[in-house]
């Protein structure tokens, strides 16, 4: 009798605890929280194979598990409870980010991981499966066949005399050597005796520059000629 008194007196505490709770069973807390963090771990290592912008940091990849668990368990905690949701909102209102997104692919894929992780939290489970298998293969597609880069362009830039019209002297070298060829800038330098000419092309092939390069120097007198590798703009 004596030791089922110590007990109920131990256990109360736990009891009244459990009784003040959302409601939410703990083991579908816990399916719910192993699960998001399995998904989220995915979609990081999806996230670590497919970056190509040399900006691969570890602990956004540990961000994108974060978030994803977080909101997972946030999910749970607010339930159908209004009070607890706004809180929740003025609590969050006050976090400012310090270190600002510069790739929006990033900013996607903690999205990403936040909606997975809402979905286990709801407990849709199977859905935030499928959402997670279908948009981390849709992604690593795009990165596996470059979904959406454009060809790079480089930057010519001639000096001419002042004394020579530039008007078609290169048209027949950049039929040649250029898929495109536009005209930015016209500007003049050496003291006004000589124009600089600036244009955005696409060479046909890159082991061609110098050979390309020999011809224009024949055209203007042997002046400057520079091609500048601009970055590739599809990244």
């Amino acid at each position: 009798m004596g030791v089922s008194i110590r007990m109920d007196f131990i256990l109360d505490p736990f009891r009244s605890v459990y009784d003040m709770s959302t409601g939410i069973a703990l083991a579908k807390a816990l399916i719910a929280l192993a699960l998001s963090f399995v998904l989220c771990t995915l979609i990081s290592v999806v996230y670590r194979m497919t970056n190509q912008g040399g900006r691969y940091s570890q602990s956004f990849a540990h961000t994108i598990v974060i978030m994803g668990v977080v909101a997972s368990l946030v999910m749970m905690v607010i339930g159908n409870n209004v009070a607890v949701a706004f809180g929740l909102v003025g609590a969050f209102s006050i976090i400012r980010f310090r270190t600002a997104m510069g790739d929006p692919r990033d900013l996607a894929t903690i999205f990403f991981s936040m909606a997975v992780g809402i979905a286990c939290g709801l407990g849709y489970y199977l859905v935030a499966v499928l959402f997670a298998l279908s948009v981390s293969l849709i992604v690593y597609l795009m990165a596996r066949f470059d979904f959406g880069r454009m060809p790079a362009r480089q930057t010519l830039r001639i000096v001419v005399p002042e004394t020579v019209s530039h008007e078609g002297l290169f048209e027949d070298i950049f039929r040649k050597y250029f898929k495109q060829c536009d005209l930015t800038g016209v500007e003049t330098v050496n003291m006004g005796t000589a124009f600089q000419l600036e244009y955005s092309v696409q060479l046909r092939d890159m082991s061609e520059a110098k050979t390309m390069l020999d011809e224009i120097r024949e055209r203007n007198g042997n002046l400057k000629v520079a091609l500048l590798m601009t970055p590739d703009s599809g990244r």
